[in-house]
């Protein structure tokens, strides 16, 4: 019997069909990720991660807390990852007027935390011929009749919408500004001794305190910067105790006076006697007061030129006639020629020299 050989034929496999082969596993692993992907979200927002837990804290005693849940909108069975936290915050606050803040927090895998803190009346909001009672945060609890002893009194921000509820703001982008920095400012001291704000002028915010200080902080900027500074002035030796201005001088420095009047400007000399006045009560300026001789000498030019007094009036409107004139007498180099015309028929008197049609009783 004859042997038969046997012969092994290895298939060569190309290149091609290689690549070809890889490609279609990427696609393969590609689909499963994805339909993995699409399973674990449809379950998670399903049947995972479900609320069966509402937890309630904080400063609550106006409000049960199934008040604040059934107010956040928030049910149990809910799923935590289809939640809208903002949006169920902000339903508390409408819907509790004396929450001041609700904070709503996941706690995975199947928890809710419902944080809230409780309005506390803090400023008098006066417009028109009411009062908004408004808490540290700016929103409105009541609208009132009468001013709520013992709290700031704010002047002058003329609020746009007085619905309790609401918060309180003003058509004036620039005394919403400076409201906003005020009650900030205003909240963080506890020993706050502001009486009132005036805002009804945004350039000129007056602020006045219960030690009868009056605090001139000029325009909106900075608003927080200048009541601090007030305060260090108010509390510097030199100025503690006492009542009087509190004044901004630029952009970063107060001033401490007695007294609203205005000051004389640095190197005035204030005189110390009272300033001499004519008959008719009008101030004399010695200084620019001629020498007698001097003026016995305007006299005589005067009386020897002759001065006619127009008999018509040639203009309606009042005006200045005349212009410099260098006569053979007293030349000053600045004399008004002719007179002021008021279109009346009176001639005023300024001749050559400007001095020599007064008489002391008419023009």
């Amino acid at each position: 019997m004859k042997d038969v050989e046997k012969t092994s034929v290895t298939r060569q496999n190309s290149r091609k069909r290689i690549r070809r082969r890889k490609r279609m596993m990427n696609v393969y692993g590609l689909v499963v990720l994805l339909l993995v992907i699409t399973a674990g979200i449809t379950i998670s927002y399903t049947f995972l991660f479900n609320i069966n837990e509402i937890r309630v804290s904080g400063e609550s005693d106006m409000y049960s807390a199934e008040e604040i849940v059934m107010a956040s909108g928030i049910n149990e069975g809910d799923n935590l990852l289809r939640l809208d936290c903002a949006a169920s915050e902000q339903k508390i606050l409408d819907e509790l007027l004396y929450v001041e803040t609700a904070k709503v927090e996941r706690d995975f895998p199947s928890s809710l935390d419902i944080t809230v803190t409780k309005c506390i009346p803090a400023f008098n909001v006066q417009y028109g011929d009411g009062t908004l009672l408004v808490s540290k945060k700016g929103k409105i609890l009541a609208d009132n009749g009468f001013i709520t002893d013992g709290l700031p009194i704010i002047y002058g921000l003329e609020p746009a919408d007085t619905t309790p509820g609401k918060p309180v703001s003003s058509e004036n982008e620039h005394k919403n500004d400076a409201f906003a920095e005020l009650i900030a400012s205003m909240v963080a001291k506890s020993d706050n001794n502001i009486m009132s704000v005036d805002l009804s002028d945004e350039h000129s915010i007056i602020v006045n305190y219960k030690n009868d200080m009056i605090f001139k902080m000029g325009n909106w900027n900075d608003v927080e910067y200048k009541l601090s500074l007030a305060d260090t002035v108010m509390n510097q030796d030199s100025v503690k105790g006492k009542k009087g201005y509190l004044m901004m001088v630029g952009t970063n420095m107060c001033s401490f006076r007695d007294s609203d009047t205005p000051v004389l400007s640095q190197g005035a000399i204030e005189p110390t006697t009272a300033q001499k006045t004519d008959e008719y009560g009008n101030p004399i300026d010695e200084i620019n007061e001629q020498d007698p001789d001097m003026e016995a000498k305007f006299s005589e030019i005067n009386n020897s030129r002759t001065t006619t007094v127009p008999t018509t009036v040639t203009e309606s409107a009042a005006e200045w006639s005349g212009g410099e004139d260098y006569n053979s007498g007293y030349d000053d180099g600045n004399q008004w020629d002719g007179g002021y015309d008021d279109g009346s028929g009176y001639d005023n008197g300024y001749t050559d020299n400007g001095y020599g049609g007064y008489d002391g009783s008419q023009w």
